[in-house]
Order: C-alpha cells, then sequence, then structure tokens
C-alpha cells in the first residue's frame, strides 16, 4: 500500500523516502490546512528525493473566492512546480458549495500534470455529483478525502461508496485523521493508497517533523492488515 506523506522542508522529504513513502505531498503552513511552499523549497525536495513529489497550490485556507489576481498566482506557482520537476499539482476549488472548474482550469492552464483534488471536495454540497465533475476533468486523478464527517464507521462507509462511484482513472485518496486502526482497515478493504500528515511525525501535531521510523511504523500496519490469515 502506497502512503503520501506531506513534508514542509527537505529533511521531512529525505525521512519519509527513508521510512518507505511512495510519494511526497509538499506544502508550507501545516497547521494553517498546507499552503503553496516556496518556489525554492520545491527545487530542494525534488533534487533530494527519487520519489514522486505533488506540490500543493494554495495561496489561504478558505476554499472559495479565489479572484483573478490570486489565480494568476497560482498558475505560476503551479508551473513552476512542473518545470522545477514535480510530479503533480494539488489544488481545489469552490464556489457556492460547488466545485469551481473554471479555477481549475484557469489555475493549471496548458499544463498536462496529474492533479489531486484536495480536501475542498468534502466541502461541495453533494459529493458523488463533485466526483462526476471531477472524472470529466482528464487531468485529475486523486481526490482527497477524509470520507467527511462522523465517526470512522461512517466515514470509512462513504469512502468505499465514493471508491466504487468512481472511473477507473481517478482514485479516491483517503486521508484526514486517519490513526492504525483505520489504516489498517483501509488496507484489509484495497485501498491502494492512503494520505498522513501528522501521524507520520513526531511529536504527531503540526510542529513535529517527519521522522522514517514513524512512515515506516505505517507502513508495517499495512503489511499486517494484507497478511492472509491460516484459513485462507
Amino acid at each position: 500500500m502506497l502512503l503520501e506523506i506531506i513534508a514542509e522542508t527537505v529533511e521531512d522529504a529525505r525521512e519519509a523516502e527513508q521510512g518507505g513513502a511512495g510519494r511526497i505531498e509538499l506544502v508550507r503552513d501545516l497547521s494553517r490546512g498546507g499552503l503553496t511552499p516556496m518556489p525554492s523549497l520545491v527545487e530542494a525536495v525534488v533534487k533530494a528525493v527519487t520519489i514522486p513529489v505533488r506540490v500543493m497550490v494554495r495561496e489561504s485556507e478558505a476554499f472559495d473566492g479565489v479572484d483573478a489576481g490570486e489565480r494568476r498566482r497560482l498558475h505560476a506557482a503551479a508551473r513552476h512546480a512542473i518545470d522545477a520537476g514535480a510530479a503533480g499539482l494539488v489544488l481545489g476549488f469552490l464556489r457556492d458549495g460547488a466545485l469551481d472548474m473554471d479555477a481549475v482550469h484557469e489555475v493549471l492552464g496548458s499544463l498536462t500534470a496529474p492533479v489531486t483534488f484536495h480536501r475542498a471536495f468534502e466541502a461541495t454540497l453533494d459529493p458523488l455529483q463533485a466526483l462526476a465533475v471531477l472524472a470529466g476533468e482528464p487531468r485529475v486523478d486523486r481526490i482527497l478525502t477524509s470520507g467527511g464527517a462522523g465517526g470512522w464507521n461512517a466515514r470509512f462507509e462513504r469512502l468505499r461508496q465514493l471508491r466504487q462511484a468512481a472511473p477507473s482513472h481517478l482514485r479516491i485518496l483517503p486521508g484526514g485523521g486517519l490513526d492504525d486502526g483505520a489504516l489498517r482497515s483501509l488496507a484489509a478493504d484495497g485501498f491502494p493508497e492512503a494520505h498522513f500528515g501528522r501521524a507520520a511525525r513526531v511529536p504527531a501535531d503540526d510542529h513535529g517533523r517527519v521522522r522514517a521510523s514513524a512512515v515506516a511504523r505505517l507502513i508495517a500496519q499495512t503489511v499486517v492488515a494484507r497478511r492472509p490469515t491460516a484459513e485462507s
């Protein structure tokens, strides 16, 4: 099971790769939900690791109300990230509870890089309709979501429903407050990927640093969950 780990520094990225992570989501200000990293950091992280790096493209915590000036700046950041060697981008825009695909298209422009639509997805009024819309944008190949509000059982069921509804080219990427038990459930159910921020850090909060040992421990949970039982 591939684990995507949030990194804020070169050291974070190196530790994630050493621990066995399969992909990096590069951000700044994790405590604000993750914003666009500095161009120099994108360049340094891409050079420091061999695993794919997807770069957050987001100026503010709000998901909606992105004006023309911000769109231009985000497009410039997206283009720089891809030119620097990033494997993909992470973004998401809303307007009045629905996807703002005009903003998505303007920020991406002619870029053909793969895109993760981030947890703005959870703020849509109709997630299944939003999924259908995103399925029509070929550059979006992942939707990052925690499964919404409520306890883990309810969230897990929503994740499964989304996975079932998604076309083959659009992958549901579970993330957001996952713990060991949730990870084992996802692995046992056949989810191919999961996304982690705080759980890969020591201490496990916004101010902790990614540690290879924490990443390796998470990966070990997926191995245990997928190990055949004696009866099978």
